[in-house]
């Protein structure tokens, strides 16, 4: 890759290299080692700066999307309660809800998707050099990701609902 050219390191051994391959042809290879080296470090910070970040959103989109179906999930907890009163069984009840949230879990994740595909297209129109570190493995493992995680956090917040409502009395539903 590319970034690792940008390693004090790399550069040491990409110019001792050049210095034994072409000895008559060049005299001496000069490059600010210091700037090389500080560029790196900032670049360090700044990644783990972003890194913490994107952690920080994605903890927030989680907790929201759970807040918002275990809401969703609150408008139906009579016709829950109601089900399990007349002999439902737990599957029987869960069943058509987790299924409606896979749908709209898949739903969405397309949605996403076809958001984040324009926008890189749009980004690599603009800036030519980040098609240079974007791949179609990249850009399948990031959307492989969407999708299980579309799907998983709308099943598992709708099912933990669903299983919240049952073992509720009649009384605390109120």
């Amino acid at each position: 890759a590319k970034a690792d050219y940008v390693n004090p390191d790399s550069l040491a051994s990409i110019s001792a290299a050049i210095e034994n391959t072409f000895k008559t042809e060049v005299a001496d290879i000069q490059y600010p080692k210091s700037l090389v080296t500080n560029l790196n470090e900032r670049a360090t910070k700044i990644g783990v700066i972003f890194l913490v970040m994107s952690i920080i959103l994605c903890i927030i989109v989680i907790i929201s999307i759970d807040n918002t179906i275990r809401l969703a999930m609150f408008s139906n907890r009579f016709l829950i309660k109601t089900m399990q009163m007349v002999g439902a069984t737990r599957s029987f009840i869960s069943k058509p809800l987790v299924i409606r949230a896979l749908i709209n879990g898949l739903t969405s994740a397309f949605i996403s998707i076809v958001l984040l595909f324009g926008l890189i297209q749009w980004a690599g129109s603009q800036f030519p050099q980040i098609r240079t570190i974007q791949g179609a493995g990249n850009d399948l493992l990031l959307f492989g990701g969407i999708i299980i995680m579309g799907v998983g956090i709308s099943v598992f917040s709708t099912y933990r609902s669903v299983l919240k409502y049952l073992k509720m009395k009649l009384d605390d539903l109120y």
